[in-house]
């Protein structure tokens, strides 16, 4: 699925990239190459990022 569609970011994208880059969606666009055109996305991209963090963090048990 498209997270962004300005510049054609999948949400495994998007998800990859926020387990190695710190700072919000604007930071992992910009570790794509890529920055926000019209922002529609940023919000549930931030969500993205956010939730992706979390898993990381998050015990195998709780899973």
């Amino acid at each position: 699925m498209y997270t962004c569609i300005c510049n054609a970011i999948r949400e495994s994208d998007l998800r990859n990239v926020a387990r190695r880059v710190s700072g919000d969606a604007e930071a992992c666009y910009a570790a794509l190459g890529k920055r926000p055109n019209c922002g529609t996305c940023l919000v549930d991209a931030d969500a993205i990022v956010f939730e992706e963090r979390e898993m990381a963090f998050e015990p195998a048990s709780t899973r």
